[in-house]
């Protein structure tokens, strides 16, 4: 059954196979440079997004909702191929991953097409994606050809 726009989605991640689950409901999510934050002094990661609804793509409906990604203990952030001189520029977030180094703490990496990326150091994961409100129809269902 889809997500009814007077339900919200709200999603917590706290290891990585959390992360995988926000992953995929926030792929072909899409977002400009601007509507990305790093708070190095709250050690905080934030975006606002327009995903599109994939649970109700499954019915039919071809959708897209405003939703916010934040991470917490978060130690650095950076980017490659994300122009930040240009914050207009739309990116396309492909997928969410996660990358364990010691204990707990890894990378987060957001993959955005064309091979832009943020790389995030993290103490641990601790994520939380919500959905804001705003729901509206998508011009056109995202298309991955080959099952990319």
């Amino acid at each position: 059954m889809p997500i009814d726009a007077a339900d919200p989605l709200k999603l917590i991640a706290l290891d990585a196979d959390d992360l995988a689950i926000l992953s995929a409901h926030l792929q072909d999510a899409v977002l400009k440079v601007t509507d990305i934050a790093y708070l190095p002094g709250e050690k905080r990661f934030a975006l606002a997004a327009r995903r599109f609804d994939w649970a109700g793509a499954q019915a039919g409906q071809r959708r897209r909702r405003l939703a916010a990604l934040h991470f917490e203990r978060v130690t650095t952030a950076r980017s490659t191929g994300i122009d930040t001189a240009a914050p207009g520029t739309v990116l396309n977030l492909l997928a969410i991953t996660f990358e364990e180094r010691d204990g707990p703490t890894g990378d987060v990496t957001l993959h955005f097409s064309d091979g832009a990326a943020i790389r995030l150091d993290v103490e641990c994961i601790e994520a939380q994606m919500k959905d804001l409100g705003p729901v509206w129809e998508a011009v056109a269902t995202p298309d991955h050809p080959n099952g990319a």
